[in-house]
């Protein structure tokens, strides 16, 4: 005889950690391969050559004392990003090995121990780890970072992850109210772009704006090779925009490549009227719902005698 109770815990539990793997970045690339140290070096080696060459060409001193302090200030510059890539790279080897809830929490205090509190890699990567235990807590570690302090990519960065946690939390206002001032056209790497675009589409279509939604997602293919890994993320996304936009044929037809992957990415689309252990439901069309728990149901993955709570 199955026990509901047990079922309940292994449902939840599965379901936060699909949701989790749908929306969570993967573990940056090393840093040190987009670097490119020796592009890098032979760039500016031959603007270096131009400059002093130019600066040799002008008669007198001023000239060259301009060359000269181009020269330190670029090589200050370098200096900076060489010792940021660093320990950038540091930062994710340290999430890269956390693969265990102890190790989670080992990683979380070196990271705490070995870096500054206010450094940003290793705030996003302390957040990361925190995200699959208390995403609230996630959260309030994300929200300690000064956006008005960094670059306006990296700011986006964090409002994408800060957002990305509200949504998985049913909170789509708070989402989108951060998303809004993300600029896309900032982000030229595509796997970043990529996922920043399945956040923000997510939270338009959940708030209003499934038509813009569909448009922005619809730029990106989640079979392209590029977007392997990144593929639950803008497939849950379209399912959004599609069930906002009214167009079933193709929300079914994303449920079913979803399905495809992992049926429990469907337990994301599942809220607390139709199921006890359910999400939020604010953001989630009736008829997404209804197709995502009929497919699920049909797979076995929801117990019949737990499908439905009666309100």
């Amino acid at each position: 005889m199955s026990n509901p109770g047990k079922s309940k815990k292994q449902i939840s539990k599965q379901q936060r950690e699909d949701a989790l793997a749908a929306l969570r970045s993967k573990a940056p690339p090393d840093p040190m391969a987009q670097l490119k140290p020796r592009a890098l070096a032979i760039r500016i080696g031959i603007g270096a050559l131009i400059l002093w060459g130019i600066a040799f060409a002008i008669p007198g001193w001023w000239a060259k004392i301009v060359a000269a302090v181009l020269t330190v200030a670029v090589l200050g510059i370098v200096l900076w990003a060489l010792r940021f890539t660093k320990r950038t790279q540091a930062v994710a080897q340290i999430v890269r090995q956390a693969d265990s809830a102890e190790a989670r929490k080992e990683a979380i205090s070196k990271l705490e121990s070995d870096f500054k509190k206010d450094d940003v890699a290793a705030t996003f990567a302390k957040a990361q780890l925190q995200l699959q235990e208390d995403p609230r807590t996630a959260l309030s570690t994300l929200e300690s970072i000064k956006l008005e302090k960094l670059m306006p990519p990296m700011a986006d960065e964090a409002r994408a992850q800060r957002a990305m946690i509200h949504l998985m939390l049913g909170e789509t206002d708070e989402a989108r109210g951060l998303v809004d001032p993300i600029d896309l056209s900032r982000h030229k790497e595509p796997r970043s772009r990529a996922t920043l675009a399945a956040i923000v589409g997510e939270a338009w279509a959940r708030t209003g704006q499934a038509k813009k939604a569909v448009e922005l997602l619809e730029t990106f293919d989640p079979s392209d090779a590029a977007y392997s890994d990144l593929k639950p993320q803008l497939l849950r996304a379209r399912a959004f925009a599609y069930a906002w936009a009214n167009n079933s044929q193709k929300m079914k037809g994303t449920l079913r490549a979803l399905s495809a992957m992992n049926v429990q990415f469907l337990t994301g689309f599942i809220t607390k009227k139709k199921h006890p252990m359910g999400v939020n439901p604010r953001g989630v069309h009736p008829a997404l719902e209804k197709e995502a728990l009929e497919v699920l149901t049909r797979s076995g993955a929801v117990p019949r005698k737990m499908q439905m709570r009666r309100v």
